[in-house]
């Protein structure tokens, strides 16, 4: 005899909800369980990390090919895998079914429930959009960024060995491999990096190493911190912009470079 389980969830929030800006909140508050429909790469937050931002309420994901159903079908297919549901909470633009057929008239027209639509969310003046955070992201705005994220935008790599040069000739970095974030404009951040469970005074590059071998690099200097040996996963978060990337003659110009840079990060604290 087999047993098939239902959940009881009678409310949801369905979005792609990358970011969890201050825009997702307002939708998120007002349900028991979030459907997120996933993208495929180039993430504020990656889904993994959106489930850790908001531990309390239950996550469901549905992927691309979701994308692909239409209108009548995705509301079908949401209450097969709710069938308590009584209400859906969307945003104003909420888009759905194949090349978005389907918008928040036609969803209440389609589901036989409540459907509660959520208001365009603004700050100062500019609509909180995960595509207008991105923008800012891409500009290195991170003072824009996070006023609309109502949090410091963070990323996760893993650290990997370096070129070897900056212990010995210039400052001792841990340099990262980052996969599915978005990345920041090239240059050089004023962050704090989290390293076994605590937040430290950083300064962060991401970007070419045009004065050395050229190659695309993300590393994390921590200031005032003897940090030994680190090795997994680091976070870091992004509080402003400093610096252009650019190519220096040499090593030693470099170096006077990243001791200014660092006494500019410490005036920050």
């Amino acid at each position: 005899m087999s047993i098939t389980l239902k959940n009881s969830i009678s409310s949801i929030a369905i979005g792609s909800f990358d970011g969890i800006h201050k825009g997702h909140r307002e939708l998120i508050s007002q349900v028991e369980a979030v459907v997120v429909i996933e993208r495929n790469g180039g993430y504020l937050t990656p889904g993994y990390k959106r489930t850790e931002a908001l531990e309390s309420i239950f996550f469901f994901y549905h992927f691309e090919h979701i994308k692909s159903l239409s209108a009548r079908a995705f509301v079908e297919r949401l209450c097969e895998d709710f069938p308590q549901l009584q209400t859906i909470v969307v945003g104003y633009d909420f888009g759905f079914g194949y090349k978005k057929e389907g918008d928040v008239t036609l969803l209440k027209e389609l589901f036989h429930g409540e459907v509660v639509v959520v208001d365009e969310v603004k700050e100062d003046g500019i609509s909180i959009h995960t595509r207008t955070i991105k923008g800012y992201i891409e500009e290195g705005d991170m003072r824009m960024t996070h006023k609309l994220l109502g949090r410091y935008f963070t990323i996760e790599g893993e650290v990997v060995s370096g070129q070897g040069l900056g212990k010995k000739e210039l400052v001792a970095t841990l340099n990262l491999k980052v996969d599915d974030f978005l990345l920041p404009k090239g240059g050089v951040y004023a962050t704090e990096t989290k390293i076994k469970g605590e937040w430290l005074a950083s300064l962060t590059f991401l970007g070419h190493r045009l004065t050395t071998d050229g190659s695309y690099a993300i590393e994390s200097h921590i200031v005032g911190e003897d940090i030994g040996d680190v090795r997994g996963s680091v976070s870091i978060r992004f509080l402003a912009f400093m610096r252009d990337n650019k190519k220096f003659k040499g090593l030693e110009a470099l170096k006077l470079q990243i001791e200014e840079d660092i006494s500019k990060r410490i005036l920050l604290d």
